[in-house]
């Protein structure tokens, strides 16, 4: 597998109610786990979205490698594994009824490809002893990772995940992140999301988002807890005046 670089060069995005999701905005992503921070209604889930060719921007440019994310929206999609925000599943549906569906989907028709590759996900995600269960019956940790395993399907070389840990308790959050630092050793892994813990913890890399501009793009932060909700919104105000 050949390492891609992303890069987004100059986006902007106004929605026709007047609000402005994104300014301008200009970055380049390695692969590795990728952070990106910002508050509620900064703009990152626009972003997000773009990214994964589900909207349109009103001017910039976006690259996966080679690839013109904007025009050449199927090769992406090949490409691309995406976990959103809300990841609605099917009532009275097994995690592995709903997995091979999905993969089905994504295009893996050989049958015992597609049952290994099922069987191989839910093992990863260590959900196969649940794989008979109905998703409706999981916890919240529990339907996350099953989100994962979906996003995966296919090999990814981009993954997107958009707040994934939020309403996760602890346990459930700590084994969220172990299973994203290992994916993250060989793709690119964007993790959004507002959770200063989320991306101090995952990301060596990241950038924070308010009101739709790139406040900052560099290295993580290293705040000591108990203080990283402070020294987040600290940095915010004085980055933004």
């Amino acid at each position: 597998m050949i390492a891609m670089e992303l890069r987004v060069e100059a986006l902007s995005k106004t929605y026709e109610n007047g609000v402005k999701a994104l300014d301008n905005v200009t970055l380049s992503i390695q692969p590795g786990m990728y952070g990106l921070l910002g508050p509620n209604g900064a703009g990152k889930s626009t972003l997000m979205r773009i990214r994964a060719t589900l909207l349109e921007p009103d001017s910039g440019q976006a690259f996966l490698g080679e690839i013109d994310m904007l025009r050449q929206k199927i090769e992406v999609r090949r490409v691309l594994g995406y976990l959103p925000q809300e990841f609605g599943v099917y009532p009275r549906t097994s995690a592995q009824q709903m997995l091979e569906h999905l993969a089905v989907l994504k295009g893996l028709s050989n049958r015992r490809e597609r049952k290994e590759t099922v069987e191989s996900l839910l093992q990863f995600v260590n959900l196969y002893p649940c794989r008979r269960k109905s998703l409706t019956s999981f916890s919240g940790g529990m339907r996350q990772r099953f989100g994962i395993a979906q996003a995966l399907l296919g090999r990814p070389q981009l993954l997107i995940v958009d707040e994934p840990t939020a309403g996760l308790d602890p346990g459930e959050r700590n084994r969220f992140y172990n299973l994203l630092s290992e994916i993250g050793e060989q793709v690119i892994v964007i993790l959004s999301t507002h959770i200063v813990q989320d991306v101090m913890q995952l990301c060596a890399n990241m950038s924070i988002i308010h009101e739709g501009k790139v406040l900052y793009a560099g290295d993580g932060f290293e705040p000591t807890p108990p203080d990283l909700e402070d020294v987040f919104f600290s940095r915010i105000l004085q980055l933004g005046s």
